[in-house]
């Protein structure tokens, strides 16, 4: 078998076999036949059990004495087995090294590891109670021997200060009240890209209101926002995932607009698209609220803004090999200017408008243009006004009513009997205001009907409004002026009379009459009083 393979395939078959590999993917990633990888891994010496190494280390430290200086890797010899002639059973065959100075606090790294902590967190406890004197490296080295990993190739993204923040949400402490009731709390973390300065805050819930002002918050702490919004496809933010044209949250929109941002959502189940931050969240989890609980969230968000300053701001960060407040020193001129005022305060949602050209928010009901009815529209609220919007192609909004806020179970468009709002006699004014328009007739008219005959003749001036749609403005007021004069304060009354023609009476002259001279006297009289003087 050795004459097929060459030694580093060797290792590679080896190495892969113990990440626990299966044979076909060892065979694919190699180019390699599956027989000849199935031959070479029976041949390969059963796998070190990771429970029998920890035993192994706590026996080891037990019976060896301490030297000063006396430090070894205990993860050198990770996968192969102990060399017979050897003490330590970590160490690799043909080098004995030096004792880790781990060795001398195993059972307190064993219990802290099996508590879920990171070696991180393990190192700073072991520094505090029992002034360790070691590496951090080696304490790493002492506990990642007790991994597994299945390694992935990811390609990696580094971008200039100012350009990107990352951002996600974890499960945070439960919350143990006073009354021992429990409650669960979320974790939202925000890091800076490049410098790799983060921001922490426990919430109660994942809503889109709640998730902008944990950014505008960090914005804030940070003293300037980033050219982009590196998030995933959270409810919150993104109600259409898509690589390449998401559809987002309108308010999300605004927000981004408002700090002059760009939203960038990654990709949906690929969550090394925002690794700087993945990692982050455990990192909070782990090192700065393992081990400690809280009754109430301000306790949780002191004990978090404490542990930035002091923990996490100070590291070293493993990637950028640089102290992250001075690195942030450095991003934070790039950070873009924050507007002067806050993002405004307001909850928003889609709605149907109903059948009666209403929407509801909040048990209140606001009125929306007819040409909308049945359709969706987008509402923004507050507690002073609602503003209504439809969207446009590209998923901007276009606003197309504004109302006050109402109490819930008012309507703003409510009718009342007389088919306008407000009071019957609120209603019995506008209809009279209507009909004096028509002219001087109709009003004359109209101020009679509501003279005599009150509320009821409320219906009699909507009908006499309607008269104009038919008629024209003149042959109305005709017939209101001769509907008054009778005293008749009927609609159909005033109908009869547009609709009859006027009948004109013919007079006969009479010839003959006692009263009647004849003309030849009128004739006489007239010369007579010409001729004398």
């Amino acid at each position: 078998m050795s004459n097929r393979l060459k030694v580093q395939e060797h290792e590679a078959i080896a190495n892969l076999s113990r990440l626990g590999w299966g044979i076909r993917r060892i065979a694919r990633e190699l180019g390699l036949s599956r027989n000849t990888v199935r031959s070479y891994i029976r041949s390969l010496p059963p796998p070190v059990d990771a429970e029998a190494i920890t035993e192994e280390i706590l026996q080891a430290s037990a019976l060896r004495p301490t030297g000063a200086g006396d430090e070894t890797d205990p993860l050198s010899t990770a996968g192969s087995t102990p060399h017979p002639n050897q003490t330590d059973p970590l160490s690799t065959a043909g080098n004995t090294g030096r004792k880790s100075l781990c060795a001398d606090h195993a059972e307190l790294i064993l219990a802290k590891f099996e508590e879920g902590l990171t070696a991180q967190r393990i190192y700073q406890d072991l520094q505090l109670e029992v002034s360790f004197t070691g590496s951090y490296q080696s304490v790493k080295r002492f506990v990642r021997r007790l991994r597994r990993t299945d390694p992935k190739l990811v390609q990696r993204i580094e971008v200039q200060p100012g350009e990107e923040v990352q951002v996600d949400f974890g499960t945070g402490p439960t919350l143990v009240q006073a009354d021992g009731k429990k409650r669960k709390t979320w974790i939202f973390r925000l890091v800076l890209s490049y410098s790799r300065k983060a921001y922490s805050q426990a919430v109660l819930r994942q809503d889109t209101e709640t998730f902008l002002r944990c950014i505008e918050a960090a914005f804030r702490e940070f003293g300037g926002s980033t050219l982009t919004i590196n998030l995933d496809n959270l409810k919150a933010a993104v109600l259409k995932a898509d690589w390449a044209d998401p559809e987002l949250n309108p308010k999300l929109i605004d927000f981004a607009r408002h700090y002059g941002t760009t939203i960038m959502p990654c990709l949906p189940g690929v969550p090394e698209h925002k690794g700087k931050v993945e990692n982050s969240v455990a990192y909070v989890k782990e090192n700065g609220l393992a081990g400690h609980k809280y009754s109430a969230v301000p306790e949780v968000n002191r004990a978090l803004a404490h542990w930035e300053k002091t923990v996490a701001d100070l590291r070293i960060h493993g990637t950028t090999k640089r102290q992250v407040a001075q690195l942030f020193a450095l991003e934070k001129p790039a950070l873009q200017p924050l507007p002067a005022s806050l993002f405004p305060c307001f909850q928003e949602g889609p709605r149907t408008v109903h059948r009666d050209g209403h929407v509801e928010v909040e048990k209140a009901f606001y009125h929306v243009p007819p040409e909308y009815l049945r359709q969706e529209v987008w509402v923004r609220y507050d507690r002073r006004e609602v503003r209504i919007f439809t969207k446009n192609a590209d998923g901007s909004l276009r606003q197309i009513q504004v109302h006050r806020r109402l109490e819930p179970g008012q309507f703003t468009n409510a009718r009342g009997i007389g088919g306008g709002q407000g009071s019957l006699q609120a209603n019995l004014d506008y209809w009279l205001k209507r009909a004096s328009e028509l002219g001087p007739c109709c009003e004359g008219w109209a101020r009679a009907v509501a003279q005599n005959r009150g509320i009821g003749g409320m219906r009699t001036l909507m009908g006499l409004v309607r008269l104009i749609d038919h008629h024209s403005f003149p042959a109305v007021n005709r017939a209101c002026e001769r509907a008054l004069a009778k005293g008749t304060w009927r609609l159909r009354d005033v109908r009869a009379l547009l609709e009859a023609k006027e009948i004109q009476t013919q007079i006969t002259f009479v010839e003959h009459h006692p009263l009647i001279r004849n003309l030849s006297e009128y004739g006489i009289f007239i010369r007579n009083q010409t001729q004398n003087p």
